[in-house]
């Protein structure tokens, strides 16, 4: 039988609680923490309730619980019956072209102990891979396994969990990592995946200098040529204008640098001190009577590291979606102690012949030869006047 397509209702979301197990300190044993409802008493099912939450983060039509659906896996992973499962039902995820498998039971450590099980089983089997890239996401009375990658990173947002049972499997730093409700196992929002088209792994090792190896790509035979530098934003200005950044329309006044446009997204949000910037103006129209355009900043950087550490930061949490950066997300060039925001490929290139380097912590991040790749003042990062599309003079 198909379910009808429900619509989320505060009832129904107020009755819905999540779990993610997190060991209790004092205690020393595990844990539910729960969402804060207390209605209980909605006439809607597990699955739909499932359902409503799951298309908060992902697309989730035409539900259904007909065992000869041919949307469910043929390969069984478990069924209603095994591990307290109480329903299993199937949903499309028709943005990414997918199918998501929906698990409600009535135990979740019964839930976590037959996965498990499954895992080692596997694994004992030959199969040593099994479980690394798991797409398990369980909650306090559900689980949901999608087939798609990306549906997978759009879950992770959520509080849903990876329940991960493979002995070998790591969760990289910069992500969640909790305890199951069963030894030897861990939950987390990281989305392994083997294409490497899941979460970015900010602990790749990154290949910034090439030292002590002559042609090493990425690196100018010469060493690094320098980075500029100003005295003051007038100085910096004088720099970047005209030919590189439009400053005609030039402003340092708090009401100014507060604009914000969906088009132009600084790097730098809020009071810009707490960044490591002594002072900050900003180039362009930044709106009024008609739509911001043309808008770039420019920084008199007093603490380099920390503005590079709050940048490195901020664009971690952006490449957590999709991998890729917002086209419309600023990116940092740096100088010695002075940085320009821009999202404008155009206005990078030219920072670049000034010898401007842009702030890239993207994992495996690689250079061809002749491009400059150096060391960023904070790890797993680099500095780098290569980007793929934007020409450099002298490349």
């Amino acid at each position: 039988m198909h379910l009808k397509r429900i619509i989320a209702t505060t009832a129904a979301l107020a009755s819905f609680s999540l779990i993610t197990a997190c060991e209790d300190s004092d205690a020393g044993r595990t844990t539910a923490a729960t969402d804060p409802s207390t209605d209980s008493g909605a006439d809607t099912s597990t699955l739909e309730r499932a359902q409503v939450y799951v298309q908060r983060y992902a697309s989730c039509e035409r539900m259904s619980t007909d065992e000869s659906d041919s949307r469910l896996p043929l390969s069984e992973f478990t069924a209603v019956g095994k591990w307290s499962v109480t329903e299993r039902g199937v949903c499309s995820d028709r943005v990414q072209d997918g199918e998501i498998v929906l698990y409600a039971f009535s135990d979740p450590k019964a839930f976590q102990e037959g996965y498990k099980k499954r895992v080692l089983a596997k694994i004992a089997s030959g199969d040593r891979d099994y479980g690394l890239f798991s797409r398990v996401f369980v909650g306090k009375d559900f689980a949901v396994t999608p087939t798609e990658t990306k549906t997978a990173l759009k879950l992770s947002r959520s509080d849903l969990r990876i329940l991960t049972c493979n002995p070998t499997a790591v969760v990289p730093e910069g992500y969640k990592r909790e305890k199951a409700a069963v030894e030897g196992c861990v939950l987390s929002d990281f989305v392994a995946s083997e294409g490497g088209e899941g979460s970015p792994n900010f602990e790749s090792p990154q290949d910034p200098a090439g030292e002590g190896e002559s042609g090493k790509p990425g690196q100018p035979p010469a060493g690094s040529l320098g980075l500029p530098r100003a005295g003051s934003l007038a100085e910096l200005k004088r720099l970047v204008h005209p030919h590189t950044v439009d400053c005609t329309t030039y402003s340092t006044a708090p009401a100014a640098l507060a604009v914000e446009s969906i088009d132009y997204q600084p790097v730098i949000t809020g009071a810009h001190r707490p960044w490591g910037v002594e002072e900050r103006a900003i180039c362009g129209e930044p709106g009024g009577a008609q739509r911001a355009h043309n808008l770039n900043w420019l920084d008199m950087v007093s603490d380099m590291e920390l503005l590079q550490s709050r940048a490195k930061a901020a664009q971690q949490e952006d490449l957590k979606d999709d991998n890729r950066l917002k086209a419309t997300a600023s990116r940092l060039l740096v100088g010695e102690n002075i940085a320009v925001e821009t999202n404008d490929p155009s206005i990078r290139g030219g920072l670049y012949q000034l010898q401007f380097l842009s702030l890239n912590c993207e994992p495996g991040f690689s250079a061809p030869a002749g491009y400059r790749v150096e060391k960023a003042s904070v790890e797993d990062c680099v500095l780098t006047n290569y980007e793929p599309g934007v020409e450099v003079g002298g490349q």
